[in-house]
């Protein structure tokens, strides 16, 4: 699954994201791009847009429409 995110612009963000993300049950192998503001991941469960967005917004975060 891939998503953008806005408001990421260093190391400490992108760890931030990634803690955010993997705390979902069955969220794994999540790779974020600074450069273009994509997150990548994996995961067991089906997730809904609301639940991503409450996530990455408790993160300090933006979730990007595409």
């Amino acid at each position: 699954m891939e998503i953008k995110v806005k408001g990421m612009s260093c190391g400490h963000c992108a760890a931030a994201v990634t803690k955010a993300l993997e705390s979902l049950p069955g969220v794994s192998q999540v790779h974020v791009d600074l450069a273009t503001g994509r997150v990548s991941f994996t995961s067991e469960a089906a997730m809904s847009v609301e639940e991503l967005d409450r996530v990455i917004k408790n993160a300090g975060y933006e979730l990007a429409s595409e």
